[in-house]
């Protein structure tokens, strides 16, 4: 067994060579059992055939800076701090860009799908800034060094290993040569493999479903992934609260992720939106500190809800509708500077 093993593993150096001049072959992850046994597993569905497994193992780069990353504790950053950094006039300005470059996309996911193409921008600006920031991992590298070397998630990341050797397939990529981030997202979106093989869709028709460089399938696969969690076109995203003294804030802020009242339910808990809301409309509490040791309320309604799919973020969904909102205003206004073509004709 042993010697058959060297010899697969010396044909899938050699098999692989040419698609990845580049990656340094650690012949010594792919003989480990644990891999093995996952190429067994993977090799029993009849998705693949063994030696094109070990030629990509075979070349997989362990990325033990990944491990060091996931192991930092997380610091959760007040709404004041999040926001300076997050939202900011480049990414406005990029994004108003974007959108008149892609304005025929945009309105046809509007139509198709019913999200607002300003809602799609701001996603595509805070996930990469609009393409420029989508990673440079190797991406069967850090999914396998997580899958296979942080036991806290790595049945997860096993299965998005999986996910993702399957895209490459269907694709006809090579897994040698796709990258995203350190966790395994990937494109201008940062889908991870599970939810490009789910979500992501050919928008342009030309045959791929390619969300590393062409905007129009990101766009469309945005669109689309929003239509199917339940975003609603037209709706508000947030509205302005106030909360009475006796409201049982912590309760209902601890719910943040899930719309379990509705407008009136809150009503009737000590918690009132500052505009005007139907009884019946779902809405969730959630807080944002604005200035240290300054709180402010806020619902969130379902398209916020939508929002936190994407990213389980309060902050995330805050900064998403705030930099939508500036899109939009800084879009139209764009268009209204225009020259009318008829009196530039005269």
């Amino acid at each position: 067994m042993k010697s058959m093993l060297k010899l697969a593993i010396a044909a899938a150096l050699a098999g692989a060579a040419f698609t990845a001049p580049q990656a340094q072959a650690d012949a010594a992850f792919l003989a480990r059992p644990d891999v093995q046994r996952y190429i067994d597993e993977q090799v029993a569905t009849g998705q693949f055939n063994r030696p094109e497994l070990e030629a990509v193992f075979a070349n997989v780069e362990l990325k033990p800076n990944i491990i060091r990353i996931l192991d930092k504790p997380s610091t959760s950053r007040p709404w004041y701090q999040f926001r300076a950094t997050t939202v900011n006039d480049k990414l406005i300005v990029d994004g108003t860009a974007f959108w008149q470059g892609n304005a025929d996309a945009l309105a046809r996911a509007e139509r198709e799908y019913g999200v607002a193409p300003e809602v799609i921008v701001a996603i595509l600006g805070v996930e990469t800034h609009y393409g420029r920031n989508t990673g440079s991992f190797r991406l069967v590298d850090s999914l396998s060094t997580i899958g296979f070397d942080y036991p806290r998630r790595a049945e997860y990341f096993r299965g998005e290993l999986t996910q993702f050797l399957l895209l490459a397939k269907e694709e006809g990529k090579d897994p040698l040569t796709l990258k995203g981030s350190y966790a395994g997202a990937m494109g201008l979106p940062q889908f991870m493999p599970s939810s490009y093989r789910k979500w992501a869709v050919d928008f342009d028709g030309s045959g791929h479903r390619d969300i590393w460089s062409n905007p129009h399938d990101a766009i469309g696969s945005v669109a689309h992934y929003f239509q199917l969690h339940g975003w609603k076109r037209g709706d508000d995203i947030v509205a302005p609260a106030s909360v009475a003294p006796e409201a049982q804030v912590d309760k209902l802020l601890a719910d943040k992720f899930n719309l379990h009242y509705t407008v009136g339910d809150l009503r009737k808990m000590g918690v009132a939106p500052q505009t005007p809301l139907a009884d019946n409309v779902p809405a969730v509490l959630f807080s944002l500190e604005t200035a240290s040791g300054v709180t402010e309320y806020w619902l969130g309604l379902n398209n916020f809800y939508a929002i936190t799919r994407y990213n389980r973020s309060t902050l995330y969904a805050k900064a998403v509708q705030e930099i939508a909102g500036q899109l939009r205003q800084r879009y139209y206004a764009s268009l209204a500077q225009r020259p009318d073509p008829a009196s530039a004709a005269q």
